[in-house]
């Protein structure tokens, strides 16, 4: 054992059998006069502070014990317990009150370390500390000092001279004074930090309603500031409001139908029909071949109705998977189906207030036509997988370009379906039967072109104009409108030119009545479109489709598969 370790451990041997004395020496009488008026001096000072209370027990202990001082050294926080502090000292050592005395090798430190009461005699002789404390120490008794059941630093009592000893009723007050004092001093804690904290909200609370009248004045200047600043823009919107309404009119009265061009009877009895129903939320069905312009027609009808601030929404039927067109139109609920990892909404609720344009519906597959029908019964619908019926305001536009009644017959379109939609029917005639206005859509499509391309033609040549003519347009104005680019593309004189083969042979499938074909040729054409959707299980387009067996675009396969009435849904 090293001597420093002999050094510590010697002082503290010592001590434990100083401690086994004291219980040895005779006892003298309780003095309970004493007792009690230590105790009644505690529970005065419990109306004080704590500082009163741990002053207070210093002098009863040294009253009740007849020590010569005595005191209370508690652990600082300030650096984790490594010293004590002496906040309470009575009699000759007073004057250490403050004093500060390092934890480890010290009288209250081996207290604590073996958390009972110490008896020591001679404490400058085993603790060098001591020895610059003038009155030096002969006996001194220290107990542990509790506060919520942890011992936190000693309860103490010196004697200076030899003639006095300590006995076990000198331990008994000590603990007996200490433990009392220690409820005391709890209590004044637990009362202080109580006022402490409502000292502390209310000053929270006098601060927060310095800053709730601050924000208040502040909300009141913006808030006149935001009236005065609605009052202008009110002004500002009327004033613009009023010159949109002029503008509107003004534009209306010189175009009323925007890229609808020509001056055809055909065409002016479809315009008359559009200016008719438009201001209505009356469902409109159009009619008409590939490429007569049915969308132009159908936002027509939009733009000239009151709906006309809100969506115009088009959807392509055709186009659509037919397992997929019930969602796209209506929605989805989540996990209605693999891969509806959310909720999504359908073109109907994203239209809500506005029109929805429902282009090829004779595409629609008959559940879907079921669900189409309840809505334009009901007004409204359940997203796929959903239970909860959705009412929407949307006016329905629908479009064909294929004879719905032939379809009703083969039972791939519901009857009531038709007669739902076919409220306010509107057929648009084919280019062929409009000549008059082919000059006119020429002219527009060329300079449109012209302008695209950065290019400048003076005038139309007189032989395309023929060719133009004499063409009969299978594809209708789309068609015309392609040539016209494609011709505006490859030409580089100042006389817009078109190449006659473009226009000089007709579409290798024509529509049923064509006086090219015979009856016997038609029921050729049909088997031989069924034959390639047999082939191909149904498929249209891409690669392994019938359009590609047959050596045509798809959209012109479409088309017929629609004129002659084929339900290519029965070949898959």
């Amino acid at each position: 054992m090293s001597d420093s370790t002999s050094q510590q451990a010697i002082p503290s041997l010592e001590s434990i059998l100083c401690t086994e004395e004291l219980q040895h020496r005779p006892w003298r009488s309780h003095d309970y006069a004493r007792e009690t008026r230590a105790l009644t001096k505690l529970a005065h000072a419990l109306a004080e502070s704590p500082q009163t209370i741990l002053q207070t027990l210093a002098e009863t202990i040294l009253d009740t014990t007849r020590a010569d001082s005595a005191g209370l050294a508690l652990l600082r926080k300030e650096d984790e317990g490594k010293t004590f502090y002496w906040p309470a000292v009575a009699g000759a050592w007073k004057m250490y009150i403050g004093r500060i005395t390092p934890r480890d090798f010290s009288p209250s430190g081996d207290v604590l370390d073996r958390n009972i009461p110490l008896l020591f005699k001679h404490l400058q002789l085993r603790y060098t500390h001591f020895a610059a404390i003038k009155e030096a120490p002969a006996e001194a008794l220290f107990v542990p000092f509790f506060i919520n059941g942890k011992a936190v630093g000693t309860v103490w009592a010196v004697i200076h001279n030899e003639e006095r000893k300590f006995d076990a009723e000198d331990e008994r007050l000590l603990v007996s004074l200490g433990r009392v004092a220690s409820l005391a001093y709890q209590t004044l804690m637990s009362i202080q930090e109580l006022k402490f904290q409502m000292a502390e909200r209310e000053r929270a609370d006098t601060e927060l309603q310095k800053l709730n009248n601050e924000l208040e004045v502040r909300v009141q200047i913006r808030t006149k500031e935001l009236e005065e600043s609605n009052r202008e823009i009110k002004k500002l919107r009327d004033h613009l409001h009023k010159e949109n309404i002029a503008l509107r009119e003004e534009l209306d009265k010189s175009s009323i139908f925007e890229e609808i061009v020509g001056n055809s009877s055909g065409l002016k009895e479809v315009l008359s029909r559009v200016t008719q129903v438009a201001p209505t939320d009356s469902t409109v069905l159009i009619t008409g071949e590939t490429g007569t312009g049915k969308e132009l027609i159908a936002r027509a009808i939009h733009k000239r109705s009151k709906r006309s601030g809100n969506e115009f929404l088009a959807v392509n039927c055709s186009a659509i998977p037919s397992s997929l067109i019930a969602s796209e139109l209506f929605g989805h609920e989540k996990g209605a189906f693999t891969g509806a990892v959310q909720r999504k909404l359908g073109r109907f609720e994203l239209a809500d207030g506005g029109t929805i344009f429902l282009d090829e519906i004779s595409e629609l597959p008959i559940e879907t036509q079921v669900a189409l029908l309840r809505f334009l019964q009901e007004r409204e619908f359940e997203r796929v997988g959903g239970q909860e019926p959705i009412k929407v305001d949307v006016r329905v536009v629908a479009a064909t370009n294929c004879d719905l009644e032939k379809l009703i017959a083969v039972g791939t379109f519901r009857s009531d379906l038709f007669y739902r939609l076919n409220v306010f029917p509107i057929k648009i005639p084919p280019l062929r039967e409009r000549q008059e206005d082919i000059p006119m859509l020429a002219e527009y499509f060329i300079a449109r072109h012209a302008r695209n391309l950065g290019k400048r033609f003076r005038r139309l040549d007189k032989k395309t104009l023929n060719a133009i003519r004499s063409y009969r347009w299978p594809g209708n104005v789309r068609e015309l409108q392609n040539v016209i680019e494609r011709s505006a593309i490859v030409c580089n004189t100042e006389n817009f030119l078109l190449d006659e083969r473009w226009v000089g042979q007709q579409s290798a499938l024509l529509p049923p009545g064509s006086d090219v074909f015979t009856k016997e040729l038609v029921g050729f054409e049909r088997r031989m479109i069924e034959t390639a959707l047999e082939q191909t299980k149904g498929r249209v387009s891409g690669p392994k489709g019938a359009a590609l067996k047959l050596g045509i675009p798809a959209s012109t396969l479409d088309s017929k598969i629609r004129s002659l009435g084929i339900n290519k849904h029965r070949f898959k």
